[in-house]
């Protein structure tokens, strides 16, 4: 069976990594995934105080949840529950998202404004809590996402090399250049909401369903850089202000082991894939596969939720950030980013 591959971010920012690795991370027969490890030390702090935040904002009021919607954007800016669609066709109330865009700034934005106006759910401004609702949460929230975007440039600039030397007519320093400049990059902050119902009956689908909290999909962007996911006892450890927004205790592990990512192997297996608390993991979208002509793949992946009557009170919040090239960038020969992008979503509803 595949398993994740890990790299060290030294190893990263010295140009080290061995084509080997790179083709066992992303290449045909592997996962789509690699794992970072030797991050700076304020990665884990800001991890936990962000995954922290997801309860707290999940358990906002619904008038102050209902100030961070934002429709126009098609609900990929702000606040959104609800309002996809799981495999079923019924309303995804599992799971609350809020997203952001943590480069959305300067003259790009503008240009991505004036050459893309009708593609409102990546030109929206960011939507943020207001500080005396949420203090320090935009701060933290900007600070790891860039922490994330500067490492996925180191990954891109591993695969860069790779594709130089494999990749006919590769552009050199490409996929750097479009994680780097990119100001379509977007994060989400997840909040899974408890198994249990308030009247005590499990929400969601029965335990045969490998993938109620999160359907199997790719993801269109290039790297997705993915933190571990935090469990939080939220009857416990109430998410209110009285706490006054403190990190909250962390569950070493899951209430049910069987919950998690899960990803499609290219051999047919269902792999859960754990990711360390003191590092990120890399999976690859779809664009990245155009871009180096299936030299590496995108990565179909689910996530699974607690039995039912095995997940009590207990949350779980992550964080993942979407590296996506600017909506002119050309995915190939005859596609930008934003033509790609379109038909992607056309194809998935």
């Amino acid at each position: 069976m595949a398993a994740p591959i890990f790299v060290d971010l030294e190893a990263l920012r010295a140009g080290t990594v061995p084509f080997s690795t790179l083709e066992d991370a992303f290449g045909p027969s592997s996962l789509g995934v690699i794992i970072v490890r030797g991050l700076p030390a304020e990665f884990v702090t800001l991890r936990k105080q962000l995954l922290s935040y997801s309860s707290y904002l999940a358990n906002l009021p619904e008038s102050e949840l209902a100030k961070l919607e934002s429709p126009e954007s098609k609900w990929l800016v702000g606040w959104s529950c609800g309002k996809e669609t799981l495999k079923d066709g019924r309303y995804d109330t599992l799971k609350g998202s809020y997203y952001a865009n943590p480069v959305q700034s300067g003259p790009m934005t503008k240009t991505a404004l004036e050459k893309y106006p009708n593609l409102s759910e990546y030109n929206t401004p960011s939507v943020w809590p207001e500080h005396d609702v949420l203090p320090g949460f935009q701060e933290t929230f900007l600070k790891l996402c860039n922490l994330i975007i500067d490492t996925a440039v180191l990954v891109a600039r591993a695969c860069d090399r790779y594709a130089e030397k494999n990749v006919e007519d590769y552009e050199p320093g490409y996929l750097e250049h479009v994680v780097k400049s990119s100001v379509s990059t977007k994060a989400r902050l997840l909040h899974y909401f408890p198994s249990l119902e308030a009247n005590g009956q499990p929400q969601g689908e029965t335990a045969d369903s490998e993938d109620d909290w999160c359907a199997t999909h790719l993801d269109h962007g290039c790297l997705t850089g993915l933190t571990s996911a935090m469990f939080v006892d939220e009857a416990a450890h109430p998410p209110t202000r009285q706490s006054g927004y403190a990190p909250l205790p962390e569950l070493e592990t899951a209430p049910d082991p069987k919950a998690g990512l899960y990803i499609h192997s290219r051999s047919g297996e269902v792999t859960k894939v754990s990711i360390p608390k003191d590092c990120l993991a890399f999976q690859t979208g779809e664009a990245l596969e155009v871009i180096t002509k299936g030299k590496f793949k995108a990565v179909p992946h689910f996530v699974r939720g607690a039995a039912p009557g095995k997940g009590g009170k207990v949350a779980r919040n992550t964080l993942a950030v979407f590296t996506q090239p600017n909506l002119w960038e050309m995915v190939d020969d005859k596609r930008d980013f934003a033509t790609f992008a379109k038909e992607i979503v056309e194809r998935n509803h």
